[in-house]
């Protein structure tokens, strides 16, 4: 234990309220589909993440899909014989890699139940380049069948005790219509109640919950039984779309639907880009951008609706949540992500029980592998592994403790419960702004002019009552320092980087501007920072750092429940 605290804490000169800080970002991150989870590359990844962001679960699409090899009615002979099956078998090879990967590096599995298999789906090959099926299926009770074996064998494999801290979704965006799913509105209901059912029949304690849908939207385009692009023009040619009334899709029907048929409804989860994208009256899409706190403002319609439904106990988890749902966006390689990611997920920290970021990596297919290193993947790392801005935020939001002693306009202070360590981060979403959020880029040469945001921001507080001679560390994320995305460029955006490339732009990564505070003699510690516009900074004990800098993969005890 290193104690910081010696007598009563004073945040510039008030006694703090204590609150709870919930870590709702990494309780879940996201990552593209089960089969990417078989690289090398994906699991240090993701150990990485484990590691030193924090993440408890993981979710991603595919675990049904062909080339997991779960459903299998022939023998798969190839060249050989190929024998069909009297009977479909269900093979967990793949997915046993997967899974215990997962729990190795010391999480657990958010279960995203799809997408259908060619055998069993009503239609095929809907999206992405590795042909998903995200239909519903041809009969019900082999659905059933296949989501019951699932289970019964991580029981089997895992134990019971371990699979309850699992949270089970049913599907995911049911109601893009017809990518991911094909079928009614009424149709996914059905599928849900057929889930539900059978998940609970195993036990009872298991846990399980949907629709999983996106977006938030500000007009009746999904009000029907699928969706109608013709709703969408008012949309579309609004002047000020953050004057609409935007709200969640399918969240009241499927509670009204659970609730009329006795259903359980363990959590709602659903998808908050704080963007959209509206067809006008040509059937062209515009990209909407909302203000910078549309994803607040959509937490506080969302516990507004839990509390006041049916089921008032239900989890809320957002299980995916970017600056934007496009893998292309240059705006993810970017110091402007981080610092807007930070101020998200401080404001919605007591609204949600988790809040997923899409994603994890840069290992990520759905539209084939990304063009060059630096392309607007969704990640917090490249596919060579280079820490994103993104990165160090993640860091920075997990070295903070528990207890929220100072909720600031520019950042938060904290103390850890089990330690007594203080912590403290900070950052500059630059006044320039406005109420401003990140639009869409689609290349990096076009985010660059974001840097002429400001002005700086000067940031001081004292903290007293803390044990003198403690030494704290300073990271410091800003234009100059871990803005690898700009060293790329100004190498001359070179699309397939050598080892010596590599190597440089690793080293740029991670070269945070470094600083030691050092409590006084008096137990006072004095932090006193200019921000330039967009940086982000963290403050906490050099211990802590060092910690959370161990090598990736070495293991910790899994993570607990996703409910506290």
């Amino acid at each position: 234990m290193t104690e910081q605290a010696t007598s009563a804490l004073l945040i510039d000169g008030q006694e703090p309220a204590e609150v709870r800080l919930h870590h709702v970002w990494n309780e879940c991150v996201g990552a593209g589909r089960a089969n990417e989870a078989l690289r090398a590359d994906w699991q240090a990844h993701f150990r990485e993440a484990v590691q030193v962001l924090g993440a408890r679960h993981v979710r991603f699409h595919g675990l049904f899909h062909d080339d997991m090899f779960v459903y299998r009615t022939d023998n798969g002979g190839g060249f050989g014989p190929n024998q069909p099956l009297p009977e479909p078998v269900y093979t967990f090879a793949y997915v046993d890699k997967v899974f215990d990967a997962i729990l190795d590096a010391g999480a657990r599995p958010f279960v995203e139940l799809g997408f259908m298999p060619r055998e069993l789906a009503t239609q095929t090959e809907t999206l992405f380049w590795w042909k998903a099926h995200c239909s519903p299926p041809k009969e019900m009770g082999q659905w059933v069948a296949l989501v019951d074996a699932t289970v019964r064998h991580w029981i089997e494999r895992y134990g019971i005790d371990e699979v309850r801290q699992w949270p089970f979704e049913v599907w995911n965006e049911p109601n893009l219509v017809p990518n991911f799913w094909t079928g009614t509105r009424t149709e996914y209901f059905e599928l849900y109640e057929a889930t539900a059912r059978a998940i609970k029949a195993i036990d009872p304690r298991l846990r399980v919950g949907g629709p999983s849908t996106s977006v938030f939207v500000p007009d009746a385009r999904y009000s029907g039984e699928t969706h109608d692009p013709s709703l969408e023009v008012e949309t579309a040619v609004a002047t000020d779309p953050d004057e609409l009334d935007w709200q969640p899709v399918w969240i009241h029907e499927l509670i009204e639907y659970c609730a009329q048929r006795g259903l359980p409804i363990d959590f709602l989860s659903t998808h908050l880009y704080p963007t959209d994208y509206a067809a006008d009256s040509l059937g062209d899409l515009k990209a909407i951008t909302r203000q910078k706190d549309a994803t607040y403002v959509d937490l506080q319609v969302l516990r507004t609706i839990i509390e006041n439904s049916p089921y008032p106990d239900a989890e809320l988890h957002i299980t995916e949540w970017s600056t934007s749902p496009s893998s292309r966006d240059a705006i993810h390689d970017t110091l402007f992500a981080a610092a807007y990611i930070v101020r998200a997920f401080l404001k919605g920290a007591p609204l949600a029980d988790s809040i997923s970021y899409w994603t994890f990596t840069d290992v990520f297919e759905e539209g084939g592998g990304g063009i060059g290193p630096f392309h607007g993947g969704f990640g917090f790392v490249n596919e060579n592994g280079l820490h994103k801005p993104t990165f160090h935020a993640m860091a920075m939001l997990h070295r903070l403790g528990d207890r929220l002693l100072a909720e600031l306009p520019d950042g938060a202070i904290t103390r850890s419960s089990a330690t007594g360590d203080v912590s403290a981060i900070f950052y500059n979403y630059p006044a320039d702004m406005g109420t401003t959020g990140l639009a869409s880029r689609n290349g990096y040469a076009e985010t660059r002019a974001l840097a002429e945001m400001g002005p700086e921001r000067r940031v001081r507080h004292r903290v007293e009552g803390l044990r003198p001679g403690t030494e704290l560390t300073v990271e410091i994320l800003d234009w100059e320092h871990g803005n690898v995305a700009e060293a790329w460029y100004q190498m001359g955006a070179p699309l397939n980087i050598t080892r010596e490339q590599t190597a440089e732009l690793r080293h740029v990564a991670d070269g945070l501007h470094r600083s030691t505070l050092t409590v006084g003699d008096d137990g006072a510690l004095d932090i006193d920072l200019t921000l330039p516009a967009w940086a982000v900074a963290s403050v906490a004990p050099t211990l802590a750092r060092a910690a959370a800098c161990r090598i990736p993969g070495a293991l910790r005890p899994r993570g607990g429940s996703i409910r506290h």
